[in-house]
């Protein structure tokens, strides 16, 4: 069994104060891991705190004799983004780790909410992501190694009442890691997605209910994947869920379809809809030019 040991690496985690994040934290450093603790220590729905959350952790780390720096800035805020970058580059020289876990809630049916708060969960969610791989992706490149890491949901991949801006952000990081993965893989730069099934401050009083449920699922049990994913010997653009001891992967499988003609009328369509949404034969597409090869030969009567 091979030992992932994280020695020598630089992990920045963002949202890492407190649950997942922290959990990530302690265990990369407690296997060798120097990690930058970003936090601004803010409320559920993105509000203002005083708690210093990074720099408990950090604290925690230190303690257990692991090399650890709190950052503060928040993954909206552009210049403080390159900050927490710099500041990591002052510190350890290198940024080999990133997980993108910074995530904040504001819960309302479509009809109901105001379009801000939409926005605000995207711009943590999804432009948070985006401004801090961005940050780090040429640092990766450059020196031929970078393991990044996006984290989704299931309420991105099968939707969940009220969650529209929370559900669009999980769902847009799958597309963005499919596309990091294919550019990164010659550069040594792999990208992945970790579905998280776990106890946090966004799923207590959502989809976690009682304390027995809670209990089973503590964010401990994500960390395990979570290590695997930004590991030596990590796949690449693979999404995992992970949660209470149990692992599975979320594919995307494509129905094998059937050719109706390019002269086809919706009238076709309606007509062969249960043979075209068949299951039993399915196609995992690995990028999306192979589903215009896979069009393309059934236009040309190939397959």
């Amino acid at each position: 069994m091979t030992t992932d040991d994280f020695e020598g690496r630089v992990a920045v985690i963002t949202g890492a104060g407190r649950g997942l994040g922290r959990s990530y934290a302690l265990a990369l450093a407690a296997r060798g891991a120097k990690v930058v603790v970003n936090d601004p220590g803010s409320s559920v729905d993105g509000g203002a705190s005083t708690e210093d959350a990074a720099g408990s952790v950090v604290a925690e780390i230190r303690a257990a004799g692991g090399e650890a720096i709190a950052d503060r800035a928040s993954v909206t805020d552009p210049a403080g983004v390159q900050a927490m970058v710099d500041a990591t580059l002052e510190a350890f020289g290198r940024v080999d780790i990133l997980i993108n876990n910074a995530g904040i809630l504001r819960d309302r049916s479509f009809h109901k909410v105001d379009l801000d708060d939409v926005l605000a969960v995207l711009d943590v969610h999804l432009t948070g992501t985006l401004r801090c791989t961005h940050a780090v992706w040429p640092l990766m490149r450059d020196q031929g190694y970078g393991r990044v890491l996006f984290t989704s949901s299931q309420n991105g991949t099968y939707g969940n009442f009220g969650q529209a801006g929370y559900a669009t952000a999980k769902a847009a990081v799958l597309g963005l890691m499919k596309v990091l993965a294919i550019e990164g893989a010659s550069k040594g730069v792999h990208t992945n997605t970790i579905v998280p099934v776990a106890r946090s401050r966004m799923t207590e009083g959502t989809i976690i209910g009682d304390q027995q449920d809670a209990e089973s699922l503590p964010p401990e049990s994500v960390t395990a994947g979570v290590l695997y994913l930004v590991g030596e010997d990590a796949p690449n653009g693979v999404i995992l869920n992970a949660g209470g001891g149990a692992f599975s992967t979320t594919e995307l499988p494509e129905t094998r379809g059937v050719f109706l003609g390019r002269d086809a009328q919706p009238e076709d369509v309606r007509a062969h809809w249960d043979e075209i949404r068949a299951g039993g034969y399915v196609d995992v597409l690995e990028n999306g030019p192979a589903q215009f090869t896979k069009f393309l030969g059934m236009a040309r009567g190939e397959a």
